[in-house]
């Protein structure tokens, strides 16, 4: 009983520092790091993916793990202190700071555009113009027209380029010019520039730093890291809560209208049974980075700007640079190459072997993260079993001899507890399931 009770207690623990996130302080540049190898990534891989990234325009590339720095990489000149453009990730955080305007007050999702920044936005009729919402703008359901010809382009805010195509809500069409409105509405409703609001409501609670120009956001590697790390953990920073509004943060982050299920507030989502490409109405069947994890939101913005977020694995992805095949898109090939690439960074790396200590030498559980086997190796009998963090047993093995080989193929991906009984005594160790 008293070893049962012992177990749970531990089950409790592991529980309770998988959901923990460490936040680095909001000056400085202090950040706690993670070895790799405490992950079982394979140094030769890392390196491999690097050779790749470089290949491919990067100037940056960070990974977080539980908030920690596992990988952070920089590319030729480019260094910690150099700024760059997030391009349309920029709408990811313009998002945020809506849903922080809806809960201070200052505006409703539900309220006409016009009624904010004043009527004459648009060239669209007056009853055109005032269907269109702040949802609709989130959404990109606005109806206007996002392939106008020149002078004007689809990031163009002027009266003339922003003009009817369809019915609000009719259809979702990726119009950065409409989109940009929001900016023109947080401002107007906190009386502020852009910049002031998103340093009073966002960088001063984050530590992040940096600046909106001509609609886009620029800042430093390490921000873009903040911010997937705040939405990463609900918009709250620490103990500290942007974003109380649950609801709003919820539908930001999941599918916001009928045409593009790929598609939440100004948010990209990866799993999904379809998704639409900006300057297109074809809609694609299967979800949009395949060898990400279908749980995965992504702020993504033109020649390959990315922050990356997998709840579950407490994962935050961060990729700057130039475009990774030349052309200006917010998705392409190279997202599911480069996942392809992070998912396979533990896969078979026989020398990442974790050890508990206390143990006879010669004890290994391997590999970690496991794919469709777990090694358990140590001289004498023992016996093995293998838990979830919910406590339930998933397999046993009894009097295994010098070592056994554990099947994972069925188990789903997570976390699980290996507890190994020898001589009397028990020991337990975490190993990471991944498929």
């Amino acid at each position: 009983m008293k070893r049962l009770l012992l177990f749970v207690l531990l089950i409790a623990t592991l529980q309770g520092r998988a959901q923990s996130l460490y936040f680095p302080p909001l000056t400085g540049t202090t950040w706690d790091t993670l070895s790799p190898q405490s992950l079982g990534w394979c140094p030769d891989r890392i390196d491999s993916m690097y050779s790749y990234l470089g290949a491919h325009s990067t100037d940056a590339f960070i990974v977080l793990k539980g908030g920690k720095i596992v990988l952070e990489k920089y590319f030729g000149t480019f260094t910690a202190d150099s700024v760059h453009y997030w391009a349309s990730a920029s709408k990811s955080l313009t998002a945020l700071m809506v849903g922080i305007a809806q809960e201070q007050g200052m505006l409703s999702i539900n309220d006409k555009v016009s009624s904010l920044i004043g009527p004459g936005w648009t060239s669209e009729t007056m009853t055109q113009e005032n269907k269109i919402t702040v949802h609709n703008l989130l959404t990109m359901t606005s109806g206007l027209n996002d392939t106008v010809s020149a002078p004007c382009t689809n990031e163009d805010t002027a009266i003339s380029c922003l003009r009817y195509l369809a019915d609000t809500g009719g259809r979702w069409a990726y119009h950065t010019g409409a989109y940009r409105k929001l900016l023109t509405v947080l401002s107007a409703v906190s009386s502020s520039p852009i910049n002031t609001f998103t340093n009073t409501w966002v960088n001063n609670h984050t530590g992040m730093t940096g600046l909106w120009y001509d609609g886009v956001y620029y800042s430093k590697p390490r921000s873009m890291a903040r911010f997937g790390l705040l939405a990463l953990n609900h918009a709250i920073w620490n103990n500290d809560t942007l974003l109380h509004d649950t609801s709003y943060f919820h539908n930001m982050l999941n599918t916001s209208q009928a045409y593009n299920k790929s598609y939440g507030y100004l948010w990209w989502l990866n799993g999904k049974s379809s998704f639409m490409s900006p300057g297109s109405q074809y809609v694609f069947t299967g979800s949009l980075i395949p060898n990400a994890p279908a749980e995965m939101v992504c702020a993504l913005g033109k020649n390959d700007q990315k922050i990356y977020i997998v709840p579950s694995q407490q994962l935050v992805v961060v990729r700057v640079g130039g475009s990774a095949y030349g052309v200006a898109l917010a998705f392409s090939p190279f997202d599911n190459e480069l996942w392809g690439k992070i998912d396979s960074l533990g896969y078979g790396c026989t020398n990442a072997v974790n050890t508990v200590s206390g143990l006879q030498p010669g004890f290994s559980i391997y590999p970690n993260p496991a794919v469709n086997t777990i090694t358990v190796a140590m001289p004498g009998k023992f016996s093995v079993s293998v838990y979830d963090l919910m406590g339930r047993k998933m397999q046993e093995v009894s009097n295994a001899d010098d070592q056994t080989i554990l099947d994972c193929s069925a188990y789903p991906n997570g976390m699980y507890v290996v507890k190994l009984t020898s001589n009397e005594e028990t020991f337990m160790q975490k190993v990471a399931v991944r498929h």
